[in-house]
């Protein structure tokens, strides 16, 4: 065989994808790694275990958000439509904020579907297609519990002088997740269309 075909297929072994790859985990979940981010290790840990709860919940939010914007139904279709994908669209920036912040303390962020289902507290919708008054009514109460919680974590976060998650929580997760509540419980008010009553 000529030299430059041998060049050729040696060249080629290094452009070619090597695929199907196995190896093991080189940080397990649950476990901490030391930062240089001036916080201690208990302090951390903490704050993952909470960001991870809350990084749960809201991204079971979201895909409420998601599956009531594909489901939704009624004289509101397009305004809710529109409304749920945006919440959906807002929900996923936090959650990029929330996996990127456990992942700065030295954690391991929750990713997959089925961990997500088993940590979050946040009860599961049907399958099925739900009247507009009752998917309004589930995102509103998984918006208390997203509130409820972060509340809780942000103030555990300042007292242990963990500035950068209770920042995260104060003034990315609770304002956002409060002025979607607010959006989405105005849906609900069972106000006059047309006419007041005397």
């Amino acid at each position: 065989m000529p030299k430059t075909m041998l060049d050729a297929d040696a060249i080629l072994q290094h452009a070619t994808p090597l695929t199907h790859q196995e190896g093991h985990e080189t940080q397990p979940f649950g476990h901490i790694i030391r930062m240089p981010i001036a916080l201690s290790e208990s302090v951390c840990r903490e704050s993952v275990d909470n960001l991870n709860q809350l990084l749960a919940d809201t991204i079971t939010l979201r895909d409420m958000y998601k599956k009531h914007h594909w489901q939704v139904s009624g004289p509101t279709f397009y305004q809710l439509h529109l409304l749920f994908d945006k919440h959906s669209a807002e929900q996923t920036k936090l959650i990029d904020e929330i996996a990127e912040r456990i992942q700065l303390l030295g954690g391991i962020s929750i990713a997959m579907a089925h961990d997500v289902a088993e940590t979050s507290i946040i009860p599961r919708p049907p399958k099925g297609r739900e009247p507009v008054p009752v998917q309004i009514s589930r995102l509103l109460h998984a918006h208390e519990i997203v509130l409820k919680e972060a509340r809780t974590m942000a103030r555990l976060a300042d007292e242990r002088e963990d500035d950068g998650t209770n920042d995260i929580i104060v003034s990315d997760v609770i304002r956002t997740n409060e002025l979607q509540a607010w959006f989405v419980a105005e849906h609900v008010v069972d106000a006059p269309v047309v006419r007041t009553e005397d």
